[in-house]
């Protein structure tokens, strides 16, 4: 059985497939069956279970493990921003933070999330050299090559644990339940791994 490639390793030219001076380029068939099987994937947290768990949690004391926190918690009713938000003169966020990347293409019926992120310094940590940057220029790229559109934006959840070891244990339970394709966890379910110098953080 054939190794299925990577999805956007031409992209970004760290790909082990790429031949020299040869341009690889993905059809549009290609990235929204792709996108679909991620779509089909995330859907029902977005609705079904993230309401179910949130509904569940006001009957109840508030969830204590990182596994409870992370399914009562649904990204969409975060406020979303561009990712350029580093860029303005004072920072939307401040502190510890969740921060989660989300793309909403306009011709996929379902939203896809595709990076989750944690931090102790949510007005600085996009700032600089960022491997999920790196991805998500290769994903807008190959979008764009194969004259699809994409919505992506990012959104911080600041109610988290400000000590390290919790926040990174809540990250954790988040990559678990939802699967995003960028974080080095899950990038083989979804054989989307670039070969990046630097591990996502």
């Amino acid at each position: 059985m054939a190794r299925q490639g990577n999805l956007f390793d031409h992209a970004t030219g760290h790909g082990t497939g790429s031949v020299e001076g040869l341009e690889l380029s993905l059809s549009s068939a290609q990235l929204q069956s792709w996108q679909q099987r991620l779509g089909a994937f995330q859907a029902p947290l977005f609705v079904g279970e993230a309401m179910a768990a949130a509904q569940m949690s006001l009957l109840a004391p508030a969830p204590e493990s990182a596994e409870a926190r992370a399914a009562g918690l649904n990204p969409l009713e975060l406020r979303p921003q561009p990712l350029s938000f580093w860029r303005w003169p004072e920072a939307p966020q401040q502190g510890a933070a969740m921060y989660f990347v989300i793309d909403r293409p306009p011709a996929l019926e379902h939203t896809l999330l595709l990076y989750v992120g944690e931090t102790g310094a949510a007005d600085r940590r996009w700032k600089g050299e960022h491997d999920c940057k790196r991805y998500l220029a290769a994903y807008g790229e190959a979008l764009s090559k194969a004259g699809l559109a994409g919505r992506p934006s990012i959104r911080f959840w600041l109610d988290v644990p400000s000590a390290i070891k919790p926040r990174r244990a809540l990250e954790q339970a988040l990559i678990q339940r939802w699967q995003p394709p960028f974080n080095k966890e899950t990038r083989e379910r979804w054989a989307t791994p670039f070969t990046a110098e630097a591990e996502l953080g």
